[in-house]
């Protein structure tokens, strides 16, 4: 089974100011790919009849000259051809509606090359050490300094990556696992209904996130540590006395670019601290006795859109709490929800438990011993209070109870279905007649798959270059 690792680099000047230029050459060949696929596809859809499309290809000569590009030729020609390739495969998912359309990449202080095995070699040292060389035997940077914080074996290809003046060595490799002894979620579904509620019961978990508190599982809370809360503060307070410093001064100036850095700095600390707690977090959550995780199939994008602006029937703007939204929008993406779902799942993959979502419904409304929903019951932010029954509770820690009790009820249901994104749907949702109102997630069309529809109707005929026990 394929699995990543990160490693620290340590280059020294000359091997920095050369991985640089390597960078910016492959940033040229990106944007020139992209500028060509532009230029070619607005020439035919204004002169062009329909199947005269020109095919999009993975070439580089036309970029090399000796008079306009001199410096592409001190780069090794590998390096310009994947990054061809790698824009050619990401215009091929573009077509299939998988992402969006390549877009050019701008000078920034972060870059990164790709390199496949006949730029890089890893050699095993006499004192057990492994240096890594980059580059070809006429053209390279030597031996680069990196730290392995763990054992790897020799990957294919690699990236060399660079982020707020740091360098980082990331690659892929097979770490032994025979992937065909895991189950699939689907499998883990159906041999769950054969289970009985008592064994459902005690290995389910339902996961709450919240703002608050970052995740409640059952009886347990997961939130930043003191410490990891006071340099996060301590972030946002450089942050926002940076931001007032960059607004007065002059684009293009020195000063302003080592500003723009700061900043990058603090961010990229608030991130690390964030991708720690979720780690953390995920690696507690699989190591449990627990065997079923359940999340909420949250909508995160939509959730943390801006609200859109108000007016009376004279034209002028009514308030629309644009700048409370904007501060629940923080504190969304400050917990990572999405990164904690998605480290949980592929954890519990390697693990062989299972790991499903369901509709995020009234969650927060129900009461986890009656049903009654409400929104009434939700008193505050913490406090749950329930108007029939009277049950009183932390309201994170009822809807943990109520996600792993809606599980249940599906697991146990035969009729219910697992979609593509891993969400227990029940047959009365999404069959003849369905409301779907308590549902799954719908499936809707994405911008860029609209779009990927109406340019192939456009120039359609044209060749386009072608184990829980």
């Amino acid at each position: 089974m394929l699995t990543g690792i990160k490693l620290r680099a340590n280059p020294n000047a000359a091997q920095k100011q050369t991985l640089s230029q390597w960078m910016g050459c492959a940033r040229v060949i990106w944007n020139g790919k992209v500028d060509e696929e532009k230029y070619h596809r607005t020439y035919a859809r204004k002169y062009c009849t329909i199947g005269t499309y020109p095919p999009i290809d993975q070439k580089t000569a036309q970029f090399k000259s000796e008079e306009l590009t001199p410096w592409l030729s001190d780069c090794p020609s590998q390096i310009l051809r994947n990054s061809a390739v790698n824009w050619y495969q990401t215009y091929r998912k573009f077509m299939k509606g998988q992402c969006g359309r390549p877009k050019r990449k701008i000078k920034s202080d972060k870059g990164s090359i790709y390199l496949t095995r006949e730029l890089f070699n890893f050699e095993l040292c006499s004192d057990g050490n492994v240096r890594l060389f980059i580059g070809t035997k006429t053209n390279n940077i030597g031996y680069l300094s990196f730290k392995a914080h763990s054992k790897f074996e020799k990957p294919n290809s690699l990236y060399v990556r660079k982020a707020r003046g740091h360098y980082y060595v990331s690659f892929c490799y097979e770490n032994g696992v025979d992937e065909s002894t895991l189950s699939s979620n689907a499998e883990h579904l159906a041999f769950l209904q054969g289970a009985s509620r008592e064994f459902l019961e005690q290995h389910t978990i339902g996961i709450d996130r919240g703002v608050a508190i970052a995740a409640q599982a059952g009886e347990i809370s997961f939130d930043f540590s003191a410490r990891q809360k006071r340099h996060l503060s301590k972030a946002d307070r450089y942050l926002h006395r940076l931001q007032r410093k960059l607004a007065k001064q002059q684009k293009g100036a020195n000063r302003r670019t080592k500003t723009q850095h700061r900043i990058s700095v603090y961010h990229g600390q608030k991130s690390n601290i964030r991708r720690d707690f979720n780690h953390q977090t995920s690696r507690a959550l699989v190591n449990s006795p627990a065997r079923i995780f359940v999340f909420e199939a949250l909508r995160t994008a939509q959730m943390t859109r801006r609200p859109k602006a108000k007016l009376d029937g004279q034209g002028r703007f009514l308030p629309n709490k644009a700048k409370q939204k904007a501060g629940l929008n923080k504190a969304i993406l400050h917990s990572g929800w999405h990164m904690l779902e998605s480290f949980t799942k592929y954890k519990a993959y390697q693990a062989g438990k299972a790991f499903f979502k369901i509709p995020a419904t009234y969650t927060s409304q129900e009461c986890a011993v009656c049903g009654n929903i409400h929104p009434n019951n939700r008193k505050s932010q913490s406090l749950f209070v329930c108007g029939q029954c009277g049950n009183t509770d932390n309201a994170d820690h009822n809807a943990s109870l109520v996600i792993k009790k809606r599980a249940i009820t599906l697991i146990l249901d035969s009729g219910t279905e697992l979609s593509a994104a891993d969400v227990l749907t029940a047959s009365a949702d999404i069959g003849r007649g369905g409301k779907g109102k308590t549902g799954g997630v719908k499936s809707s069309t994405s911008s860029s798959q609209r779009s990927v529809k109406r340019e192939k109707v456009a120039v359609s005929g044209c060749a386009l270059g072608s184990s829980l026990l």
